[in-house]
């Protein structure tokens, strides 16, 4: 089963999964909220997790940031809507920094609108990594 990590935001939810053997993340998509649960229902027709890994935006003293009640929301309905499956949250301070690095680095040439969508799924990437990575010691 897959594990699949959300950068969540109140434009965008950046997704990434892993492969079903939990060795690679990658990026998938980018959902706007209000359509995030109807992806969902549909990806779950054919794609099975195992446990949903969520980006907690903190500030640099470790205290939640004020995007964090939205997140909040959000895990409470993922818990609702998929009793079953474990939400880990893992803290996302640099992600969309080291995103956004990664994209420079790449050197594509995209317009900001995409480029943000991008960050967005590379972010929720690197979450997912973060948690393989910790899950693994």
């Amino acid at each position: 089963m897959r594990l699949m990590a959300f950068d969540y935001g109140t434009k965008r939810i950046g997704i990434a999964v892993t492969d079903p053997m939990q060795i690679i993340a990658t990026a998938l998509t980018t959902v706007h909220p209000d359509k995030i649960w109807e992806f969902l229902e549909d990806y779950f027709k054919t794609e099975q997790v195992e446990t949903f890994v969520l980006g907690k935006p903190l500030q640099m003293d470790g205290t939640n940031s004020e995007s964090a009640i939205h997140i909040l929301g959000f895990a409470r309905r993922l818990k609702k809507t998929y009793p079953l499956i474990p939400i880990i949250e893992i803290d996302e301070r640099f992600t969309s920094k080291m995103a956004a690095a990664v994209i420079a680095q790449s050197c594509k040439k995209k317009n900001k609108r995409q480029e943000k969508g991008i960050v967005d799924t590379i972010s929720a990437t690197l979450i997912l990594q973060t948690y393989m990575e910790t899950k693994a010691f």
